[in-house]
C-alpha cells in the first residue's frame, strides 16, 4: 500500500506500541491503524500505564488536507481529539482504520487519551468537544464585556441559583421599580 498521507513511502506491517500491528509509512512515519487491532491490543493490555515526559513537548505533525484511505480509496472523516488540541485524527468508516501522522500516537499518550482511542470518534465525544469551545468562546466574550466584574456576577449567579426562592429574587432584580405594586 502507498501512503496515503505523503503519497511518497510504502505502508509496511509494524507494531505502534508492544504487539499493537500497525503500517508505519516509509517516508513520512505516518500510521494505519485498523479499530479492531487497536480495540484487541486495548483488551489484551488493561492495565498499561501510559508514562510519558509532560515537560517535553511532543512534535506531532497534522495532516490538513483530506485524506484518502489506501484500503478503500475513500474520503477519510477527520476527528478532533480534544478542544485544546488543533490534532485531528482521520478514519475510514467504511472499515475503521485510523491514520495517526507521525508523533500523534505519542500526542495521544501525553494526553491521557492512548487507552481511549476508539472513544474520540463517537458522536457523545464530538459533541462534548463543540460543547466546551462554544464555553470557552462564551467565556471569553463575557470576561470582555464584564472586565473585573464578570467573577463578581458568575458569583452571584451560583448564590442565586441555591435560593429557595430564586424567581422572586430575579424579578425584583428585573424589575424597574420593585416597590412599585
Amino acid at each position: 500500500m502507498k501512503c496515503t498521507s505523503c503519497n511518497q513511502g510504502a505502508l509496511n506491517p509494524a507494531y505502534l506500541e508492544n504487539l499493537f500491528p500497525c503500517h508505519t509509512c516509509s517516508n513520512c512515519g505516518g500510521n494505519l491503524v485498523m479499530l479492531s487491532d487497536y480495540l484487541r491490543w486495548a483488551k489484551d493490555n488493561k492495565d498499561t500505564e501510559f508514562v510519558s515526559d509532560n515537560t517535553k513537548a511532543v512534535e506531532a505533525d497534522e495532516t490538513g488536507k483530506a485524506m484518502i484511505c489506501p484500503k478503500t480509496g475513500k474520503l477519510m472523516t477527520k476527528y478532533r481529539i480534544s478542544k485544546d488540541s488543533d490534532h485531528r485524527l482521520d478514519l475510514s468508516p467504511l472499515i475503521s482504520a485510523i491514520w495517526l501522522d507521525k508523533g500523534e500516537w505519542e500526542l495521544l499518550k501525553q494526553s491521557g487519551l492512548a487507552g481511549c482511542l476508539n472513544n474520540i470518534f463517537t458522536d457523545h465525544w464530538q459533541r462534548e468537544i463543540h460543547s466546551d469551545q462554544a464555553a470557552d468562546v462564551l467565556t471569553a466574550l463575557y470576561e470582555r464585556k464584564f472586565g473585573d466584574d464578570y467573577q463578581l456576577i458568575k458569583d452571584f449567579r451560583a448564590m442565586l441559583n441555591k435560593m429557595e426562592s430564586r424567581s422572586e429574587v430575579i424579578a425584583y432584580l428585573i424589575a424597574d421599580d420593585p416597590y412599585e405594586p
